[in-house]
């Protein structure tokens, strides 16, 4: 009895472990609610680098479209749209990209994406319940494997849907208006150099780390000062980040793999997804419209779709941030959009893809969903509100105001700006931190109190007031120092007081004719800047201000400028700089809007 005992045991225990190690093995099938679940599927590229993939089917052997998504964020998290969309007849690849996971290679973001994206989409192609015919979807990052697996033409890809991803990786993912988007920069190559990490610790590599094994987010891995240890282990784990600090200027580092430089290259409709409150909206929208525009056939032109959604990084759902933005908000479903661009695009249903408007939008303020013809909106009207003050409109007790005619006053505004007390950032287009730094709307009020921050505000409006479309700020300046940053930010203004931050720019002023050269400021002298402050569409409620901040400064989302013409990452002189900003008869500092005719 004893020995059968100890026989059943060496039994349970042999095959407990044999369903480990399949389970764990490359290629295993798993079928559960008559879905084939394949693991760790691998494919070589052209250059001999192993990418794994998990694999979602339906049982049969029927031939179905192939939805393929290249992540570096852990291909398991796809399970639940895996399963999804293979009950509803698709096959699903979801694979890690290079040098990520399970799999092999090197990590370096966007350099391999578009070789290896072609092989992946036609290796996809040719699984064997594939029809041929691959749509790629994902947003972030994965929107970028996209767009770069889209310019390499590979013949088999049908379609892309990519959401709230960029468009120029130096101008809306590394940097904006020049300046460094230090937040989103340090906290997601952070988490990302938690697996490249690991990875080292798996294969035995201690040169960097010696016995130390503690996670990157306790470590001063990616501070912009960059002390000694801190450097060296950015170089070992992210050596992408000390690059970008390398190029702060658009040159050909950037050149080689920027979407906005190539879309003549692409051939395939695109659903492109945005947000109100992302952080790439200025990129997502210029991927809509360029692809639209230079798609390189006129059936891709033709087939452009756009949807803006309000949070995309900020958040999902109906609350964001400090607003709750009503039940409509809460119709958005990525998992649910994306196959019915797919049922359209690959099954030719005729759903909602199918109707001649091409663009739907989220309208804040009245909180609703609405189709429209194109974006921009043919019909908005750009208007001009005039920066207006006696010379005092710093913080919410100035006289700054917005006025629909040319301000008279000859007396400007000023403040100083010191990178050691720079204005903090509260709320906004940010990723991905967001238990450190919330993202979406917040109330700027504490913000305003400063005297370093500029407020310009309407009288209360008489009547709704729609904006919908791109905003700018043309603003004549000058500052003491040869080098500023000059921020904008447009703000909702409730009648108890409460601000809403809709949507923000900066523009550092060495930059301020391109991002390709930078050209030091003559201190004291009069410069016209032009601010792009991105867009959105708000309907300004009866009674509520429209009001614009003015400042030189948004930390951490930003990098300080220390107005010292030099970078943070290279230098920790701090100069003090008196900024003034005109709005007279020469100088006619404007808020430039898209009203809407209602």
């Amino acid at each position: 009895m004893v020995e059968s005992l100890d026989m059943f045991k060496r039994i349970f225990w042999l095959v407990l472990l044999t369903v480990v190690f399949f389970s764990c093995a490359s290629g295993w099938s798993q079928a559960t609610s008559e879905v084939i679940v394949e693991r760790n599927v691998a494919m070589k590229t052209r250059d001999g680098v192993t990418l794994r993939a998990n694999i979602y089917r339906p049982v049969g052997d029927q031939k179905l479209p192939v939805l393929l998504q290249r992540t570096p964020y852990d291909k398991g998290g796809g399970e639940d749209f895996g399963r999804l969309a293979a009950s509803r007849g698709y096959v699903v690849v979801i694979q890690d990209v290079r040098g990520r996971y399970a799999s092999e290679g090197e990590w370096y973001p966007f350099k391999y994406e578009s070789n290896d994206g072609f092989d992946t989409v036609e290796w996809a192609a040719n699984l064997t319940n594939s029809n041929g015919k691959v749509g790629m979807f994902g947003g972030s990052y994965v929107g970028a494997t996209q767009m770069l697996a889209a310019v390499s033409r590979p013949p088999h890809l049908a379609g892309i849907c990519p959401v709230v991803t960029a468009s120029n990786y130096h101008e809306n993912w590394t940097y904006q208006g020049g300046a460094f988007e230090q937040w989103f920069n340090e906290s997601w190559t952070s988490g990302l150099a938690q697996d490249t990490f690991n990875r080292a610790i798996r294969q035995g590599n201690n040169a960097m780390i010696g016995s130390k094994v503690l996670p990157l987010t306790q470590y001063p891995l990616f501070n912009l000062a960059l002390p000694s240890d801190g450097a060296g282990l950015t170089k070992e784990f992210a050596p992408y980040f000390l690059d970008w600090l390398a190029h702060p200027e658009y040159d050909n580092y950037w050149k080689q793999w920027s979407i906005e430089e190539l879309y003549e290259s692409i051939q395939v409709p695109a659903l492109t997804v945005a947000a109100w409150y992302d952080i790439f909206q200025g990129g997502s929208l210029r991927n809509y419209a360029g692809l639209k525009a230079h798609a390189g056939n006129e059936t891709a032109r033709r087939e452009q779709r756009l949807l803006v959604t309000i949070g995309g990084h900020a958040g999902i759902g109906r609350k964001i941030g400090n607003v709750d933005f009503g039940s409509a908000a809460e119709e958005y479903d990525e998992n649910t959009l994306t196959l019915a661009w797919y049922d359209y695009l690959l099954r030719g249903q005729q759903n909602e893809f199918a109707s001649d408007k091409r663009v739907k939008i989220f309208v804040m303020g009245e909180n609703k969903w609405r189709l429209e013809d194109s974006w921009p909106l043919d019909r908005a009207k750009a208007t001009r509100y005039y920066l207006e003050s006696a010379g005092k409109a710093n913080g919410l007790s100035g006289d700054g105001e917005l006025s629909a005619e040319p301000s008279k006053a000859k007396v400007p505004d000023n403040y100083v700006y010191d990178p050691a007390h720079p204005v903090p950032t509260v709320g906004g287009p940010l990723c991905c931190d967001s238990e450190h730094l919330a993202a979406g709307p917040k109330d700027q009020r504490e913000v305003e109190g400063r005297a370093d921050v500029l407020v310009y505000s309407t009288s209360p409006l008489e009547q709704d007031m729609e904006v919908t479309g791109p905003v700018t700020l043309d603003l004549y300046a000058k500052s003491s120092a040869v080098d500023t940053d000059f921020t904008a930010k447009l703000v909702d203004v409730s009648p108890d007081g409460s601000a809403q931050n809709l949507t923000e720019g900066i523009l550092r002023a060495r930059y301020r004719d391109s991002t390709k050269e930078s050209k030091p400021i003559v201190p004291g002298k009069i410069y016209e800047y032009r601010i792009d402050l991105w867009s959105t569409s708000n309907v300004f409620l009866k009674g509520h201000k429209i009001r614009l901040e003015v400042s030189s400064s948004n930390f951490p989302r930003f990098d300080r400028n220390l107005n010292s013409g030099r970078g943070a990452s290279i230098s920790q002189e701090i100069v003090k700089a008196t900024n003034t900003i005109y709005h007279d008869g020469d100088h006619p500092s404007a808020l430039v809007l898209p009203v809407v005719p209602r």
